[in-house]
């Protein structure tokens, strides 16, 4: 794979043909079908929402699972999407499907711990005590394991070369992947501990349209949300500073990647201090 296999400058139809789900299949088949997979479950998961009437803490049920479904989804493309870039021949290895295996496993048994405790209108997430505790604590470890993925996939591709001289886009691709797992951790990390996503004054009872993010107080879902598209803003930032800086300004990407940072950093720090996301809004 060389460098134009995400040029900025590429014509519309390349661009089709960049993000198809065919290319996405020939690159990394099993997280392409497990992905898809999760995106079509959101049809049943969401008639349940609408004939199934329970909530928890006052939450429609299925929720969380049409949340999860969409979000693993999209994680697994993007994995997919990503595995252009590794070295040549390293998805045919038997190791590399056996660990690719691992990493669907689970994504799978998340959904069906989330979806599980949806039908029986319970909830999945912050249990401490008895058998539900130990579940939740397997959860986490799970989660931090796919999480690891886009790690790996960061090692692999930075020692690679299918991005040729484009310096500024290997790099983007990089970092972000690379800066998922560890803000994940953290910040994921944080609000498994202290048994909840609500800080101060939070109730959820006023939510930012769309994503429900509260408006009466912190919330951590925030910081964890921007922490993990990491994988996503990071390299289009490569690719915007590529096509209007050059594929050689190094400094403007590792600029970029650290303001990220420093944004998670700061809406993590402000949801503890129980203040809400975009405040002026409210």
């Amino acid at each position: 794979m060389n460098a134009s296999a995400l040029d900025p400058q590429m014509p519309m139809t390349s661009w089709t043909q960049v993000a198809s789900l065919s290319r996405l299949r020939r690159d990394e088949p099993l997280f392409t079908a497990a992905g898809l997979f999760l995106l079509a479950l959101m049809i049943p998961t969401g008639a349940a929402l609408l004939i199934d009437t329970r909530d928890w803490a006052g939450v429609p049920g299925w929720i969380k699972p049409l949340k999860f479904q969409f979000a693993l989804g999209v994680y697994l493309l993007s994995l997919a999407f990503f595995a252009r870039y590794l070295p040549e021949g390293l998805t045919a290895r038997r190791s590399y499907r056996i660990y690719a295996a691992s990493i669907v496993a689970a994504v799978m048994a998340e959904m069906v711990w989330v979806g599980g405790a949806a039908m029986l209108g319970t909830r999945s997430h912050f249990q401490i005590e008895g058998v539900g505790g130990i579940l939740y604590g397997l959860m986490g470890f799970l989660a931090l394991w796919l999480t690891g993925a886009s790690a790996y996939y960061a090692w692999q591709i930075a020692r690679g070369s299918a991005l040729g001289g484009n310096r500024v886009l290997k790099e983007g691709i990089v970092l972000g992947l690379a800066m998922v797992m560890p803000m994940t951790a953290i910040t994921a990390g944080y609000m498994s501990g202290t048994g909840g996503h609500f800080v101060g004054t939070a109730t959820g009872s006023i939510n930012l349209a769309v994503l429900g993010w509260a408006r009466d107080g912190g919330d951590l879902r925030v910081p964890h949300f921007f922490a993990t598209h990491a994988l996503h803003l990071v390299p289009l930032a490569g690719l915007a500073i590529s096509a209007w800086i050059g594929p050689k300004a190094i400094w403007a990407l590792r600029l970029s990647a650290l303001v990220y940072l420093a944004f998670v950093v700061f809406v993590f720090w402000q949801a503890l201090q129980g203040r809400p996301f975009l405040p002026f809004l409210g």
